[in-house]
């Protein structure tokens, strides 16, 4: 489940914010101990407005407001949003317990902007029918990218974290053939190959997601990306959270697909996912809530 909440600006609202981060860790613990084989994960994320109105002493040395990326064709859209949830578990009720004491604690001082309820889909595909975050860094190297490290040193083990919810065209992403869609991924559909160079359309999305740094070292995000959807509605899509330790790369990710690279040669996925969304958050480690 993905929560966005935004905050009252009054004093009693702040301070039951204050108050909330702090249980945060409890709160999830104790929801988790009915379960524990379920593996429930809670996650919070502080935007930029909030922050200075809860912590005005400090700040994550990244931490701003997402800014809308407008390329010639599509537009990253920037929303509200001062509280982020991302909440994971093997069943779905344990992360609806520990929505609903979040949202109790909030009622009156906080609104729920955008909520969406991901779910697994088949091997790990999203509703596009590929597999998503195949070139997700593991182990040392997936905390390495995420984590803040001795260059923010008063954030140490904090991330920061951007999310997007994407609506796709489902009746024009079937329109193509298969072929015309791995083109449009830069991946093979039924067996997940990665094309090579020579053959991967420059403006595939695995190809303009593919940055690095001054140097030529790949720079990573971890993508905790989830499919969703309501079939009444007909609203179809996939949520991109992107954790990383620098916002600034998965910033660069998006105006690659946004404005192109080189300008103009933009995401070709754009012509069937719009994003109607857009927030960038920070998220403290859980020793920076537990001393609060």
């Amino acid at each position: 489940m993905f929560l966005v909440f935004t905050v009252h600006d009054d004093s009693a609202s702040l301070s039951a914010v204050r108050k909330l981060l702090a249980d945060f860790p409890g709160l999830t613990r104790s929801v988790s101990f009915r379960a524990p084989s379920d593996e429930l994960i809670g996650i919070v994320g502080v935007g930029s407005r909030l922050w200075d109105q809860v912590f005005p002493d400090s700040r994550p040395t990244s931490l701003h407001p997402f800014e809308e990326i407008r390329g010639d064709q599509y537009t990253a859209v920037s929303t509200p949003g001062d509280l982020l949830f991302h909440l994971r578990a093997d069943h779905i009720d344990l992360c609806f317990e520990l929505a609903a004491h979040l949202s109790s604690r909030l009622d009156g001082h906080a609104e729920v902007v955008d909520e969406v309820h991901g779910f697994k889909y088949f091997d790990e595909r999203d509703l596009l029918g590929f597999v998503d975050g195949t070139e997700n860094p593991e182990g040392d190297d997936a905390r390495k990218a995420v984590t803040v490290g001795a260059e923010d040193p008063d954030f140490l083990g904090g991330s920061y974290v951007i999310v997007q919810k994407y609506l796709h065209d489902m009746t024009a992403w079937n329109s193509l053939s298969t072929e015309g869609q791995e083109r449009v991924i830069g991946r093979t559909k039924v067996d997940n190959i990665e094309m090579s160079d020579d053959v991967k359309p420059s403006n595939s999305h695995i190809a303009l997601n593919d940055i690095s740094d001054d140097d030529g070292n790949d720079l990573s995000i971890l993508r905790e990306n989830m499919p969703f959807g309501s079939i009444g509605d007909r609203d179809f899509g996939t949520y991109f959270i992107g954790y990383a330790k620098d916002p600034g790369i998965t910033e660069q990710m998006l105006r690659n697909m946004f404005l192109g690279n080189p300008i103009g040669n933009y995401d070709r996925i754009l012509d069937f996912s719009a994003a109607t969304t857009g927030s960038l958050y920070f998220v403290p480690s859980v020793e920076f809530l537990s001393s609060l």
